[in-house]
């Protein structure tokens, strides 16, 4: 326990002991019911943990239960086209998870024996240090502890520790080796999940319930009442990108768009398209702004200006690489990313009253 200062009382194994017991003790009787902690599997796990990477539990809950019911095993889920995949994940967001997991899924579905070690699943696609030390402790028992978000603020609460990090992937490799310091030999799965559990329900980022937590008494932060001053991270301003889209109907079908051949992580995900494409007529077009949107991704704060495009007179029949006309069935089918689907709700729900209200109704 070198990491942890000689003045906590954390430094004394006695009360180690007694903190994984509060905390465990705490769990047994508070922790949330969730899906993937009944009857747990080495592939509940795995399909969770990928979900809930920069993902809330509440967003989770829908797609986890519509996952295991589509794809309820690794070969069930290896067998299925990438197309399918993405569908299923449509609008949890960070694309490249539900890929990640699709070739892991290929791999796993050969394994005669899964692999047992940290080290060994974070050769698999998708596998950082985090949800390796989650699915070996959570599905196999092993002594490992997760260092996530959630361990973070919590550790640094309880430690005070005043050092700040330059982002949160810097904080959780330098306070891993205390959370490896306080895990439970026992329960180690346990032990991780209740850590991130209280992170979640009680340890908040604004306006933790100090009052109520289950090992207030070893919280140096939470004692003093100064417990929102922790984790201290950097503060970085994100990007700023204006873009446009284009807005284009013909014969009740909306013009989309995905590039086929991009190694982007939106690759196969229709939207908007950013260009007219060439095979439009522009002659005699006319633009029209009917609207902005906004949304991040990543570091980068987007602004996106949606432009619809009027007086199509002639539209060649054959369609420029990676552009779809779609009607609302196909666009059922297709995988759209979430906050274009929504803004395309929004504009066609607006463009029904309109129509109603000309017409008298």
């Amino acid at each position: 326990m070198k990491d942890i200062p000689n003045t906590h009382p954390l430094k004394r194994s006695k009360e180690v002991t007694s903190f994984q017991d509060s905390l465990l003790g705490w769990y047994n009787e508070y922790q949330r019911k969730l899906p993937w902690r009944s009857d747990p599997s080495l592939y509940k796990t795995v399909i969770s943990e990928f979900m809930l990477q920069q993902t809330r539990v509440s967003t989770v809950l829908p797609y986890y239960d519509n996952w295991l019911t589509k794809f309820p095993d690794f070969q069930t889920l290896a067998r299925a086209t990438e197309e399918e995949v993405l569908k299923a994940w449509e609008g949890l967001g960070y694309y490249s998870r539900a890929r990640n997991l699709h070739k892991l899924a290929k791999i796993a579905a050969t394994w005669k024996v899964p692999p047992g070690t940290v080290k060994e699943w974070m050769t698999l696609p998708g596998v950082g240090p985090y949800i390796a030390a989650a699915v070996t402790s959570i599905a196999m028992g092993k002594t490992e502890a997760v260092c996530d978000g959630n361990l973070v603020r919590v550790l640094s609460r309880i430690f005070a520790i005043n050092e700040e990090f330059k982002d949160g992937a810097t904080a959780q490799k330098k306070l891993q080796p205390i959370a490896q310091s306080l895990i439970d030999m026992d329960r180690p799965g346990d032990y991780n999940q209740a850590m991130m559990e209280l992170g979640a329900t009680v340890c908040h980022r604004q306006s933790p319930l100090c009052l109520t937590c289950p090992v207030l008494v070893f919280c140096t932060s939470g004692r003093t009442g100064n417990a929102e001053k922790f984790p201290r991270i950097e503060k970085k301003k994100n990007k700023k990108k204006s873009i446009q889209r284009y807005w284009l109907e013909s014969d009740g079908k909306l013009l989309l768009f995905t590039d086929l051949h991009s190694k982007n992580k939106l690759s196969g995900i229709y939207e908007l398209p950013q260009e007219l494409p060439a095979f439009i007529e522009k002659e005699c077009i006319t633009f029209e702004s009917i609207g902005i949107r906004k949304r991040t991704i990543g570091n980068i704060d987007y602004k996106e200006e949606i432009i619809r495009v009027s007086n199509l007179e002639s539209i060649k029949d054959e369609l420029d690489d990676g552009y779809l006309w779609s009607d609302s069935k196909k666009m059922k089918e297709i995988t759209l990313s979430g906050p274009h689907r929504k803004w395309i709700g929004e504009i066609f729900d607006r463009q029904g009253e309109k129509e109603l209200n000309s017409s008298g109704f």
